[in-house]
């Protein structure tokens, strides 16, 4: 761990102290009435935005579950958030998170079809890093008996985008070829065990070199995220590949459309490229921006190809879709139960430990979902050394692959 720089000492303690008088504030507005501990994220910026604090216990609304919470999905969307380098942010301070297990401890008006104590993972616009949330019904489903509760945190964002972009919007069939980066995370390696569900698919992937020994066997070939992909691809497949899904952005956009072949898709579902330093960089968004090829539709016309986009969030949150998404759910709970797929999870973490936890996703070092446990004791010497760790994340460079950031906490299945 990168120690803190000697003229930061005091600025530190003197944030602590104020965080602490902060916390105890809050503590204090919550009364007699019942709280909960939660992930706070008090600004748009660096990993010293986050912190634990104790929050007012929400109660459920008209068609709401009310949630006790045993795990929460960390996806690349929360550090883009937590940034604030996204559309529209919303106001802070607020609690970040989409994605939870845990078990109903309390229905809201007019619902049906849950009772109190069913074991569920829920969809939340927000909030969901906490030991308590609240959601519409519509966005919850019940988990099976064998699923554990990281397994359910790490399942709906991952395996619901990785379906619908393979089969609702591309029409992935017998023999067709795809392309997928990020390999290694965890929407990544969900596209590659549902393209197992489909006879003779050929997987194509790009992953940081250090991952490949860990993924190699759940992908047909295997690039370097660093590589000149477009010329190996084209080396084994000379026509191309029917399917690209991209997470990246920038100059991938053009170098995945050039890599289609006729009647083929592309899909963009998320813009990582754009995230550089701990904190929002204008001059990567601006050169990301710059890098995307600008598509002529009559060169789309001519040549036969789709270009797509993919955001489950705004298709759940924004455009209603949630009657489409219960039905993606229950395919894929199918597929579940038939042991065809299941969730891959990185590393559990503590509530405390978030910043550490961020920063591995940050560094691209997870294979697989980073989980947020709920109930899980900090190790001590993350809980002591938080400050630490995001005060020298301010000054190092991208240290993707890190070994000790790598190593941290593996969750043993």
């Amino acid at each position: 761990m990168a120690k803190e720089r000697p003229e930061k000492a005091e600025e530190t303690e003197q944030m602590i102290e104020k965080e602490g008088a902060k916390e105890g504030l809050e503590a204090t507005a919550a009364g007699d009435g019942k709280d909960m501990r939660a992930v706070l994220l008090s600004g748009f910026g660096g990993l010293n935005k986050l912190r634990v604090a104790r929050k007012v216990m929400p109660e459920p609304q008209e068609g709401e579950l009310k949630i006790r919470v045993k795990a929460c999905g960390l996806n690349f969307i929360d550090l883009m958030v937590r940034q604030g380098n996204i559309d529209n942010p919303p106001k802070t301070p607020l609690i970040p998170g989409f994605e939870l297990a845990g078990i109903v401890e309390a229905l809201g008006g007019n619902v049906t079809g849950f009772e109190i104590g069913d074991r569920v993972m829920a969809f939340v616009n927000y909030n969901a890093w906490a030991e308590v949330a609240c959601t519409p019904a519509e966005f919850v489903y019940k988990i099976p008996e064998d699923m554990t509760f990281p397994e359910a945190a790490a399942f709906p964002m991952n395996f619901v985008t990785a379906y619908m972009m393979l089969f609702e919007v591309a029409n992935l069939r017998e023999g067709m070829s795809v392309l997928v980066h990020s390999a290694g995370g965890g929407v990544g390696q969900a596209v590659a065990q549902l393209c197992s569900t489909v006879p003779n698919v050929k997987v194509f992937g790009t992953a940081s070199a250090f991952k490949h020994e860990a993924i190699k066997t759940s992908l047909t070939h295997l690039f370097d995220r660093n590589s000149d992909y477009v010329q190996e691809v084209k080396r084994i497949s000379p026509d191309g590949v029917d399917i690209v899904l991209d997470s990246l952005c920038g100059e991938n956009t053009g170098k995945g459309i050039g890599l289609l072949k006729p009647l083929g898709t592309y899909i963009l579902y998320g813009s990582s490229n754009m995230v550089t330093g701990e904190t929002k960089s204008f001059f990567s968004f601006a050169k990301s921006w710059w890098q995307v090829e600008k598509v002529n539709p009559i060169k789309l016309y001519e040549e036969n190809k789709v270009m797509a986009g993919f955001s489950l969030l705004n298709l759940l949150f924004k455009q209603n879709r949630a009657p489409v998404i219960k039905g993606v759910i229950d395919k894929l709970l199918a597929l579940y139960n038939e042991k065809k797929i299941k969730p891959l999870v990185d590393s559990l973490w503590a509530l405390e430990e978030v910043k550490e936890a961020m920063q591995r996703i940050h560094d691209r070092g997870n294979i697989g979902k980073l989980i947020l446990d709920v109930e899980k004791t900090p190790t001590p010497l993350m809980a002591n050394d938080s400050t630490e760790t995001s005060e020298a994340g301010e000054e190092e460079e991208d240290h993707e692959g890190d070994t000790e950031n790598k190593e941290r906490m593996p969750f043993i299945q």
